[in-house]
């Protein structure tokens, strides 16, 4: 089974790719790392309480102000009221806890990495389980959407990955923009500047993946052909409207297809010793891959 990674940076357009991969043509499984962390701190979860114990104090809007029942509500309704919380708790405040983690202070890099501490396992459990359905289903590939993929390590994993990314960095704080307003938010220039400048940058992100492709990263027979038609590492330039980004899709679609055949995966799902035999070597090639990668990176920074 091919796992595609698809990564990028807020208000990239990669919540629209994931659309598009999971519609015909291509119609591919999605495993979701957003809806998953969401579903890790509904109210009642372990997360869930662990949030509100570290953040809870300092936070006095963290949690969602519950509607009063309606006025011919049973009186066991009464229990979802402000007055009387909801059996499991009130939900999170996600803007709240948004701003209290988004930032390039000291202090806000704190809490993110708490946060992340906090929700990272839950998820990593929730998609391990999603993958061994998938695999067991026989599927040819699935998408991994997981915003933080390369900082997570889920790249490693990875047969393949794809960051949807943007050149200007003016069109990804505009868009956010937009699309805060279109959802009834008050988010300001500030506040998505913040946001965007909290993650890696994306054309950061664009480099790292293009470096799986092995060209002038690896030496010898590890760096295999170099360039795109490796289909390691493959980038989605968005700057332009919907129907290029569809075609844009489909062109790394094809490079994908081209590269991991339907016919290869069923062989690895039939012959066991041969899949994880693949399995091993595009892992300890991923490795070896980001290793290169960062021993680069920091050759780089040695010399300004």
């Amino acid at each position: 089974m091919l796992l595609l990674g698809l990564t990028g940076s807020i208000a990239t357009g990669k919540s629209t790719v994931s659309a598009i991969l999971t519609s015909p043509p291509h119609s591919l499984p999605l495993i979701d790392a957003d809806l998953l962390a969401r579903q890790a701190v509904e109210p009642g979860t372990k997360a869930y309480h662990q949030i509100i114990t570290y953040f809870g104090p300092s936070t006095p809007d963290l949690l969602l102000r519950l509607p009063p029942p309606p006025p011919a509500a049973k009186p066991q309704d009464e229990k979802h009221s402000d007055d009387k919380p909801a059996p499991k708790g009130r939900p999170l405040n996600r803007a709240a806890l948004g701003r209290r983690v988004f930032g390039d202070t000291e202090a806000k890099k704190r809490d993110r990495a708490v946060l992340n501490r906090i929700i990272h396992p839950a998820v990593r459990r929730a998609m391990f389980k999603a993958l061994l359905y998938c695999y067991v289903r026989g599927c040819w590939a699935v998408v991994l959407d997981v915003p933080l993929l390369f900082e997570s390590g889920w790249d490693r994993l990875c047969a393949s990955v794809v960051v949807v990314a943007v050149r200007d960095p003016e069109l990804q704080i505009r868009r956010l923009l937009e699309r805060d307003r279109a959802q009834g938010g008050g988010m300001t220039p500030q506040e998505a500047t913040e946001r965007v400048r909290s993650q890696w940058d994306v054309r950061l992100k664009a480099e790292r993946c293009l470096g799986r492709n092995g060209a002038g990263v690896l030496p010898g027979f590890l760096a295999g052909k170099g360039g795109e038609e490796e289909a390691r590492g493959l980038v989605i330039w968005n700057d332009g409207d919907k129907a290029e980004l569809r075609r844009e899709v489909g062109l790394v679609m094809d490079k994908v297809r081209r590269k991991s055949p339907r016919w290869w995966s069923w062989v690895c799902l039939l012959v066991p010793p041969v899949g994880f035999a693949a399995a091993s070597w595009q892992l300890v090639r991923n490795l070896l891959d980001g290793w290169a990668w960062e021993r680069r990176r920091k050759m780089e920074k040695a010399k300004l």
